[in-house]
């Protein structure tokens, strides 16, 4: 562990300053990926951009009502 926190030790500081991270676009990702994955086969890739789009969202997230 102490190795990892020394190879780590700029990007612990840098959060520990800023109080920021990656991890919306580190979810992000996953999501595409895995939208990628599920979408395997389509014929058209404008299919697996619309897919991809729509579960990247806010409102497709929860983030917003849908009223």
């Amino acid at each position: 562990m102490a190795t990892t926190v020394e190879t780590w030790w700029p990007e612990i500081l840098a959060f520990l300053h800023a109080g920021i991270t990656n991890a919306g676009s580190e979810g992000t990702d996953w999501v595409i990926k895995t939208i990628a994955r599920d979408a395997y086969g389509f014929r058209t890739p404008g299919n697996q951009r619309s897919r991809t789009r729509c579960a990247t969202t806010r409102r497709a997230r929860g983030h917003l009502d849908a009223r």
